[in-house]
């Protein structure tokens, strides 16, 4: 199974309804700021820049990062995000942080 299901966008995906989504967590916290997703646009020329800026931001936010590692100590956790770019997300980004960092 997914385990710990963690939604990790700051703004509720669209289409899709709360209770459909059978959520464990809905940590808004760990996203990307407004102002660097704006940025970002999901525009894949601009993928290396958003991991840098996205993992200063994750050094900053303990608070979060910490929340979510407590979940991983207890099991599997899925990272859910509602971008449709599959490679350039901030789950990608948010999980190659996680294992860099152990």
């Amino acid at each position: 199974g997914d385990g710990q299901r963690v939604l990790i966008d700051r703004l509720w995906p669209r289409g899709v309804r709360k209770e459909d989504a059978a959520l464990t967590l809905w940590l808004k916290t760990i996203a990307p700021s407004d102002e660097l997703r704006k940025w970002f646009g999901h525009e894949p020329t601009r993928w290396m820049e958003f991991q840098q800026r996205y993992r200063g931001e994750l050094d900053r936010n303990s608070e979060a990062v910490g929340q979510l590692r407590a979940l991983l100590d207890n099991g599997r956790v899925t990272l859910l995000y509602g971008a449709q770019d599959e490679l350039h997300n901030n789950a990608v980004a948010l999980a190659d942080y996680l294992s860099l960092k152990g």
